[in-house]
């Protein structure tokens, strides 16, 4: 399959995977947790938690040549209803103009104890892409 590409930032590569896939007009970002200088970050504040996800979703976007604008799907991992809000506000300012297609779960665990958010993402290259700050 050529026109398939595997996207890692430096840093960031992850045994057994690929942290995005490009696949023709379409980027899939593997789950992202808040990982940084391989530490995980905001123990305990899902928040500053969904801050760094969506910080190393950039990073992985970048690699492609796109942006959080591009985004037009995301689907959440939580480990508790209560970390739902703190992610929700994160998400909702960064997508205020153009809100994605989204879900999020509640699940009994991520990898990690320490990990309250995990987000998978999918991005469009040609999405009207406008600029969007984390």
């Amino acid at each position: 399959m050529s026109n398939v590409e595997r996207l890692n930032p430096p840093g960031m590569a992850f045994p057994g995977m690929s942290q995005a896939v490009g696949c023709g007009d379409f980027v899939l970002v593997s789950g992202q947790v808040a990982l940084k200088d391989k530490q995980i970050v905001a123990v305990g504040d899902p928040a500053g938690q969904t801050e760094q996800v969506f910080r190393n979703i950039e990073a992985v976007l970048a690699e492609a040549g796109l942006t959080l604008a591009h985004v037009v799907s995301l689907r959440c991992y939580l480990t508790s209803a209560e970390a739902y809000q703190a992610y929700a506000v994160v998400k909702n300012r960064i997508f205020a103009d153009n809100p994605p297609a989204a879900s999020a779960m509640v699940v009994t665990a991520l990898v990690l104890p320490e990990i309250m958010v995990e987000v998978e993402a999918v991005a469009w290259r040609h999405a009207l892409a406008k600029a969007v700050e984390v």
